[in-house]
């Protein structure tokens, strides 16, 4: 069993991001953003999970929008392109699979 804590860091500073640590087959980051900040557009050359702990964050992938919510979570396949925007306050966590 691991626990990986996730700090707040928005109250300490604007964009976060940052590594939580790494299990057997994956990464795990931690980003945090504030409204209207942004990620400009980027791959992964390993398949990525994004799971939104909480917020309203705009992904842009391979040219197309998605609104994803703590209700979502968005796969991506290698060296698919995307970009983000962070709608609301937002805490994302990404798992980057080796």
């Amino acid at each position: 069993m691991t626990i990986i804590p996730i700090q707040a860091m928005l109250e300490e500073k604007t964009k976060h991001i940052g590594k939580l640590g790494s299990i057997a087959g994956a990464d795990i980051l931690n980003i945090q953003l504030r409204a209207g900040e942004k990620i400009p557009e980027h791959h992964a050359d390993n398949e990525v999970l994004i799971i939104v702990q909480f917020g309203e964050v705009r992904f842009l992938v391979e040219g197309v929008e998605e609104i994803l919510t703590q209700d979502t979570i968005l796969t991506l396949k290698p060296s698919e392109k995307h970009s983000l925007e962070a709608i609301t306050n937002v805490r994302v966590i990404v798992i980057k699979l080796k």
